[in-house]
C-alpha cells in the first residue's frame, strides 16, 4: 500500500514545475513535500529530482520511476476495474483538443458518433495550429502525431500513420521526378511551419538510415490543407501525413515519390494526464477511438469502402 501511495506522490509532484507549486496541488506545506520526498528517495536509494531554489526536473531514475510507476497504477487501476466492473456512466464536460486539419476532418465526424453513443458527455472540441499543454489549458484529451514529447502525459496509440514525399502529376511533368532526396534541394518544395522546428529542415528514413534534406520553395504556410491545395496545384514537391493525402493518393492526383523514404515518425496518439485516466468519460472516448481508427491504414489498397469516412 506504502508502494501505491509513493507512486501517486510522485505521480502528483512531477507534473508541478516546483516543490511550492506540488505542495498546492496536494493541499500541504512545501516542506512536508520536501520530508516525503526525502524520505521516498532515502528508501529507494536514489535521488528522483533535481532541485532548484525555482525549479526540479527528473533525473534519469526519476524518469524511470515516473513512467515505470505511472504503468503500475494504470496496471493497477485495469485490474481492479476487470474484477469490479464498471458501473459508471460515461458523462460531463469533456475537453479536447487537436490540430485543425485532423481534427476537422476526422475528429469532427468520430465525435458525432461518440456524442449519439454516450448522450450524457458533453464535448468541447477545440481546435489550433500548435498542440496546447493540457494541464495549463484545461484540457482532458490531446490529439498528438508522433511521440509525445511529456512524460509526464500519458498516451495511447489510436492509430498509425507516415509522413510521404509526394507531388502532383503536372508539377513532376514540368521539374522532373527525383531519384535521391539529396535531388530534393534542386526541387520547388511547399513547406509547413509546424512547432518550433526549422520549418525548411526535412528529417527523411528509409527503414535503414536517416538524413536532412534542406529544401526551399516559394511557398509556405502553418496549415497543413493549404500545404495540400498548393501541391494538387502543381506548385512542388510536399511532404506531409498519409492520413491527409490518402484520397488524393488513391486517385491519382498525387502521387509518392522516393520510396521508401518517408518523414519522422507520425503514429496518431491520445495524450491524457494521469489523473484522468480514472474518468469514466476519457476511457471511453480514447477505447471509442482506437477502435474506430486503429484497424484502418490509410494506405490499405483493400481498406473497406466505407473506410473512406475515417480519412
Amino acid at each position: 500500500m506504502q508502494h501505491s501511495a509513493d507512486l501517486t506522490f510522485f505521480s502528483a509532484l512531477a507534473r508541478q514545475p516546483s516543490l511550492a507549486a506540488a505542495a498546492r496541488e496536494l493541499g500541504v506545506t512545501p516542506p512536508a513535500v520536501s520530508r516525503r520526498l526525502a524520505a521516498l528517495e532515502r528508501r529507494l536509494g536514489v535521488r528522483l529530482l533535481n532541485r532548484t531554489t525555482r525549479r526540479v526536473s527528473l533525473t534519469a531514475e526519476g524518469e524511470r520511476y515516473l513512467e515505470d510507476g505511472e504503468r503500475i497504477l494504470r496496471d493497477i487501476d485495469t485490474l481492479e476495474r476487470s474484477l469490479t466492473g464498471s458501473r459508471e456512466t460515461p458523462s460531463g464536460l469533456l475537453r479536447i483538443n487537436a490540430t485543425f486539419g485532423f481534427g476537422r476532418r476526422h475528429l469532427s465526424p468520430a465525435l458525432s458518433e461518440f456524442a449519439r453513443r454516450y448522450p450524457q458527455v458533453e464535448v468541447v472540441l477545440q481546435l489550433t495550429d500548435r498542440p496546447l499543454d493540457l494541464d495549463t489549458h484545461g484540457m482532458d484529451i490531446g490529439i498528438r502525431f508522433g511521440l509525445p514529447p511529456d512524460a509526464r502525459v500519458l498516451a495511447r496509440r489510436i492509430a498509425g500513420n507516415r509522413r510521404l514525399l509526394c507531388a502532383a502529376p503536372a508539377y513532376l511533368e514540368r521539374a522532373g521526378t527525383p531519384a535521391t532526396p539529396r535531388e530534393l534541394t534542386r526541387h520547388a518544395c511547399i513547406v509547413i511551419r509546424e512547432n518550433d522546428d526549422a520549418f525548411n529542415n526535412w528529417t527523411l528514413s528509409d527503414g535503414s538510415q536517416s538524413l536532412k534534406v534542406k529544401v526551399r520553395g516559394a511557398l509556405s504556410t502553418n496549415h497543413g490543407e493549404v500545404a495540400v491545395d498548393w501541391a494538387l496545384a502543381g506548385h512542388g514537391i510536399l511532404l506531409r501525413s498519409e492520413w491527409d493525402i490518402a484520397p488524393c493518393l488513391r486517385n491519382g492526383r498525387l502521387l509518392r515519390l522516393l520510396a521508401p523514404w518517408e518523414g519522422t515518425a507520425a503514429d496518431i496518439h491520445a495524450t491524457y494526464p494521469p489523473h484522468h485516466l480514472l474518468s469514466a468519460r476519457v476511457r471511453a472516448f480514447v477505447d471509442f477511438l482506437a477502435a474506430r481508427f486503429a484497424p484502418f491504414r490509410p494506405g490499405d489498397a483493400d481498406a473497406p469502402t466505407d473506410a473512406e469516412t475515417y480519412w
